[in-house]
């Protein structure tokens, strides 16, 4: 057990890259590797598009685009779909973050600042989604709802949500590392590999889709009554 408190401690290190006098954390030195590819990619993959007579690229583009327009449009409704772009953008980054993994680099979201950044930029677009949809006297009355006794839960709900996400995704990347070193210890030959495969690949794909399926739930509940 000794070898695993020595993994995770160094796993829950954050590592720091020197540039001239600034000390930058490596996860945010990979995080600006994930947008570079995620922007390259973006205007290779959008080149030439057409109306007619379309590539198979450009199909699969539009399918996948559709498909994520759709399920968001599913949960927040027609008239909330301008927060759809943000909500895909953010997918990308975290499926990305957790992906690379898989080329033995370390996942940002491993880094707790950065899970933690991740949710409180979620929780204000949720709290704003809120605001733009009931008004600013509309969302305060929110807060007394459905009794003034409730308030002070309502305001802890708040700031429960974004610790909430935070937790899952940190917890969930860092668990699959745990087990994956348990793994090792206890099978060391062949059947590592394949699990670290499930948790680089499949377990972050699902780890992207709680975040921002919770993050639109949440959203939901926030301008539910005004869709209504």
């Amino acid at each position: 057990m000794s070898n695993l408190t020595k993994a995770l401690m160094e796993e829950l290190t954050v590592e720091y890259v020197k540039v001239g006098p600034l000390q930058i954390p490596e996860s945010v030195v990979i995080s600006w590797v994930i947008m570079l590819i995620v922007v390259i990619g973006s205007i290779l993959l959008t080149r030439n598009l057409k109306v007619d007579h379309i590539s198979k690229r450009q199909a699969v583009l539009e399918m996948a685009y559709t498909a994520g327009n759709d399920f968001f449009v599913g949960l927040l409704g027609e008239k909330n779909k301008c927060y759809v772009p943000y909500l895909m953008t953010v997918a990308i980054y975290i499926a990305f973050s957790n992906l690379i993994g898989v080329f033995g680099v370390k996942p940002p979201t491993k880094d707790l600042d950065v899970t933690a950044a991740l949710a409180l930029m979620s929780i204000v677009l949720i709290e704003g989604a809120g605001i733009r949809a009931r008004g600013g006297i509309g969302f305060l009355k929110s807060l007394a709802a459905p009794t003034p006794v409730m308030t002070p839960m309502n305001i802890l709900e708040i700031a429960i949500r974004p610790t909430s996400l935070c937790m899952r995704l940190f917890g969930n990347v860092l668990g699959a590392f745990v087990i994956m070193e348990l793994i090792k210890l206890v099978v060391p030959v062949f059947v590592p590999a394949v699990f670290s495969l499930y948790f680089d690949l499949f377990d972050g794909l699902i780890q992207t889709y709680v975040f921002v399926f919770l993050t639109s739930l949440f959203m939901k509940e926030t301008i539910g009554d005004e869709e209504e």
